[in-house]
């Protein structure tokens, strides 16, 4: 028998949950504009074959004692639907552990889950928690703003001894200062073997930094990207073409999250001259699409191109972050139907947002971010009654300046322009740049081993007549330069070199020893199916007996990408080098070089007659990128390209040769050839 108080106590708090799950229901309808009807959840929700995968992927490392996972499932897949079907499929760990938290953070992702889960269980009670909406802290299924849930102290009502599961959508943003206080909360900021279990899910699962993901997610347990999907039918056909824009990004700094300043960008690619290119590439290539979303830096980028369009006679309108919610919902209504042709924005529909009639993607805005890269692509991606495909249009910048363009998430060179590319076209260039990397040492940076949109297939070549004219050679660092703060050093095709007091980083592409990955798990950063993975060697003190005055390698990081493994090495540099020694800014690297650099390098000079180098030629930081690249391997690269050139020279003789016998044998109407 409980005492009177203890009994009062009880009965005020089921009072207050039984209003604040009123409040969340109430609410809930409003999202949904009507009430739900009841459903049952077996025959509303069929899962596609992937989905049923995926949820067995996570059930199965949960069953091994994993607690924090993550899954990586390109935009449009239905990562709601699993989120969903997750809460009833995962054991709780106690017989008290019974509810769910789900993390978004922002309102439409909030109630696109609040959706999801009163149709998947009409006989659960659901909150949320969010603005004005305070949850109770008690029901089956929480559905909550992270922003909401961090503030005050909304956060101590959840116990999270009742909790089994903590679902985190878009869970690139999970290692934020907000989301991590939540995770601290319930315990799942360090692994451990009790407590609620974890699992986010996101399209772009990487980070600028390269590595913090790894402090609240311990395993990638399912990928399937995009060109899976669409090979498989499950999104829409897509067709890709590049357009060089006359913007001038060199003097727009990079800001904290890696990518571009967003004031200094807007004023260098919202100029009348870009603004014109672009709308005409647009009429150009996509003039007769039914439903274009381009995506503009801020406002004022948008408003103006908004008003190029409608200068060439375009309908074109515009929603931005500042739209008036009503204005917002009719537009966007408008466009879902179909009644205009042309929608912009400034980073309002790059998550979350869900319009499967876009069949045009312009990207008008450069970014060095690959995740606001395969973000702003997706929203075309989406499956629709009488869709063919998404013709997504990319207005390239200036490449030196490190920009992410549609090429590189295929593993092309940046520089590649291509014209209404479908997926397998850029995955068959792909698969020739990897088989002609494997084949030579050309610098996959320098000149283009072909030009994708030739017609002849022409071989271009990089020529060195010296070994002094490929130390020379900056074209391998331009790019990776402009991405990495520090003097990374291009010592063969597809290998880079950081070198400073202390130890070695190499940064290196490795060609998978199988045809495909497997979707069912991310591969280790010490698998070699890795694309770009990241060594580290330090030097060995004189108490440590070896006969190398180096440590052996260890892999420290892998990626997908080369921008993505450069963040994650520089990352690394940072807590191994002081910056003065790696940094291409140091002041150091502009003063004269040694005599000590200058001896060393002409000791390689090949020609007497060549006047030696001086310190009025060249600086210290030049010599010692150029040291670097023979003590690594440069020297080695200069034999294998003499040898290939004179083996070119011979087959181009050979080719000729062959072709003046064939139009010898040819028999054409007119004057007989001598």
């Amino acid at each position: 028998m409980l005492a009177p108080s203890r009994w009062l106590q009880r009965l005020a708090y089921t009072s207050r949950c039984i209003l604040h799950s009123r409040q969340a229901h109430r609410a809930l309808a409003t999202v949904v504009k009507s009430p739900l009807p009841p459903v049952v959840r077996d025959e509303a929700i069929r899962l596609r074959e992937y989905q049923e995968e995926c949820i067995q992927s996570v059930l199965s490392y949960l069953k091994k004692g994993h607690k924090r996972l993550g899954i990586s499932l390109a935009t449009g897949s239905g990562k709601t639907v699993i989120f969903t079907q997750l809460i009833d499929r995962v054991e709780p760990p106690t017989k008290h552990a019974q509810q769910t938290l789900i993390l978004a953070h922002r309102r439409e992702l909030v109630e696109q889950a609040a959706r999801h889960c009163e149709r998947a269980y009409p006989d659960k009670s659901i909150d949320i928690e969010m603005g004005d909406i305070h949850a109770s802290g008690a029901a089956d299924i929480t559905v909550a703003s992270v922003r909401s849930l961090v503030s005050g102290d909304r956060l101590t009502k959840y116990n999270p001894d009742r909790f089994k599961l903590v679902l985190v959508d878009e869970a690139h943003h999970i290692v934020a200062p907000g989301y991590l206080r939540i995770l601290e909360h319930f315990g799942q900021e360090e692994r451990r073997d009790t407590g609620p279990a974890l699992v986010g899910v996101s399209a772009t699962f990487s980070r600028f930094d390269g590595l913090r993901l790894g402090a609240a997610i311990d395993h990638i347990v399912y990928h399937k990207d995009y060109v899976d999907m669409i090979g498989e039918k499950w999104l829409s056909d897509v067709i890709f073409t590049t357009v060089k824009s006359k913007a001038d990004l060199s003097k727009v700094r990079v800001g904290n999250e890696g990518d571009f300043r967003t004031g200094q960008l807007s004023k260098a690619v919202n100029t009348e001259i870009t603004n014109d290119i672009t709308v005409k590439a647009w009429q150009e290539e996509a003039g007769y699409r039914k439903s274009t979303l381009v995506f503009c830096v801020d406002i004022n980028h948008v408003t103006s191109l908004t008003s190029t369009f409608r200068r060439h006679g375009i309908d074109a309108q515009y929603i931005t972050g500042a739209t008036k919610k009503r204005i917002r919902g009719e537009r966007l209504e408008a466009f879902k139907n179909r009644e205009f042709p042309v929608l912009l924005n400034c980073g309002v529909f790059t998550e979350g947002t869900d319009m499967p009639n876009i069949d045009c993607v312009l990207l008008a805005r450069p970014t060095k971010s690959r995740n606001l890269l395969v973000q702003m692509i997706g929203r075309g991606m989406r499956l629709h009654p009488g869709k063919k495909d998404c013709h997504v249009i990319d207005m390239v910048a200036s490449l030196e300046t490190g920009i992410v363009t549609v090429p590189t998430l295929f593993g092309l060179d940046p520089s590649e322009v291509v014209k209404a590319a479908k997926v397998n076209d850029l995955k068959e260039l792909k698969d020739r740049t990897l088989e002609e990397a494997a084949l030579s040492s050309e610098p996959a940076s320098g000149p283009p081993l072909h030009n994708a949109t030739s017609s002849d297939h022409q071989l271009d070549f990089t020529r060195y007549d010296s070994v002094h004219d490929l130390l020379e050679d900056t074209s391998g660092e331009r790019h990776v330069r402009a991405i990495s703060p520090n003097a990374w050093v291009q010592i063969d095709s597809c290998k880079y070199v950081l070198a400073a007091k202390g130890g070695i980083l190499t940064l290196e592409r490795r060609l998978p020893t199988t045809s495909s990955a497997s979707n069912s798990a991310t591969p280790s950063p010490e698998s070699d199916s890795a694309t770009f993975v990241v060594i580290w060697k330090h030097t060995l003190h004189a108490v440590e007996k070896s006969k190398s005055p180096w440590s052996r390698p260890r892999t420290v990081a892998s990626a997908s990408t080369l921008s993505d493994a450069l963040h994650a090495a520089d990352t690394f540099a940072a807590s191994k080098f002081e910056r003065i020694f790696m940094a291409t800014s140091s002041s150091w690297r502009k003063s004269p070089a040694s005599q000590g650099q200058l001896d060393f390098l002409n000791r390689l000079r090949e020609v007497s007659e060549e006047e030696p180098l001086t310190e009025w030629d060249i600086t210290k930081g030049q010599a010692g990128d150029m040291i670097t690249k023979v003590k690594f391997g440069a020297r080695g690269r200069f034999d294998k390209l003499m040898r290939k050139k004179r083996g070119v020279e011979k087959e181009v003789e050979k080719m000729e040769k062959v072709k003046e016998m064939r139009r010898r044998e040819t028999v054409k109407v007119g004057p007989v050839q001598l």
